[in-house]
């Protein structure tokens, strides 16, 4: 059974065939999924995962269940084992966006239809999906590409850095020292880049970072459940994308945002919304990525 907690659950092949073919696919309504049921348990609050993957599944014909994480028996003490079980006789497919990437490892353990992580504290790699597909549709060249992150090392962080060092690209992932990836993702990123030609790069000074960028990306400073402190936006001021960050990039730099976004903290709104902004696009291509996944892993599983 194929599951897509991770950004390593598919080889670089696999990516680069599913990023193909979301491209060549792009308004594609089918049956591919007829008769078949998604359903998507949500611990988080959503706007681009739950409508791109709703979407999504109605385009190629199959059926969708939404289910609160609150309102079901896991919030009344039944094990994450035995949901799952359960849903598996119910489902082809299950979408989980919560908190712990323990959980959804535990969940994806005990089942026995695909389950695709819509994200987790440590990861978000369907967003990291539509981030490569959005940088290839800009740059046929993979390799030659500079991407660099700025801010938190939080999820995006992690899953970004695996994709690009997975597809042979050049990675910086620029944080305050207080606020750097941890340990094992940097090991990850690290272990992947030498696997497949790639070069990662962790640093902290954000004007040494963005020399020669091609495409500068961020993220909120704080995530979803995170209590605003403000010595940590005070750590983050200096990364923050603005005019002054993008004169250090190439002059056909682009700038990524995986929204939602909070205008003058961690990118300037007049950088969000003008000329080398990238987010809509790159908002947009979740749909398509996606729908490539769920028929890459519902389909094969019914094969």
């Amino acid at each position: 059974m194929r599951h897509f907690l991770k950004v390593m659950d598919l080889s670089p092949q696999e990516v680069a065939d599913l990023i193909a073919a979301a491209k060549a696919n792009k308004g594609e309504h089918s049956d591919v999924l007829s008769g078949q049921s998604l359903g998507m348990i949500f611990a988080k609050p959503s706007t681009r995962t739950r409508v791109s993957f709703t979407v999504g599944v109605y385009e190629l014909g199959g059926h969708l269940m939404f289910i609160s994480e609150r309102e079901m028996q896991l919030g009344r003490g039944e094990t994450v084992e035995d949901t799952a079980r359960v849903l598996s006789r119910y489902l082809d497919g299950v979408v989980i966006r919560t908190y712990s990437q323990a959980d959804l490892d535990r969940y994806a353990a005990a089942s026995t239809i695909p389950v695709i992580n819509g994200l987790t504290d440590e990861r978000h790699p369907c967003q990291a999906l539509a981030d490569l597909m959005t940088i290839s549709e800009l740059r046929d060249d993979l390799t030659n590409v500079k991407v660099v992150y700025l801010g938190d090392g939080n999820n995006v962080a992690n899953s970004l850095a695996n994709i690009c060092a997975m597809m042979g690209m050049h990675i910086v992932v620029c944080t305050p020292p207080e606020l750097e990836q941890p340990q094992w993702a940097m090991d990850e990123a690290r272990e992947l880049a030498e696997k497949n030609g790639g070069t990662t790069e962790f640093m902290t000074d954000p004007a040494v970072a963005t020399r020669s960028a091609d495409f500068l990306y961020t993220d909120v400073w704080f995530s979803m459940g995170q209590q605003r402190v403000p010595d940590k936006q005070k750590q983050l001021e200096p990364y923050r994308i603005d005019d002054e960050l993008l004169a250090n990039a190439n002059p056909e730099c682009k700038v990524m945002h995986c929204l939602p976004a909070h205008r003058g903290e961690e990118i300037a709104a007049d950088v969000l919304d003008g000329p080398k902004s990238i987010v809509l696009q790159q908002a947009e291509n979740r749909l398509h990525a996606q729908k490539e996944l769920l028929k890459k892993l519902m389909s094969d599983a019914k094969a």
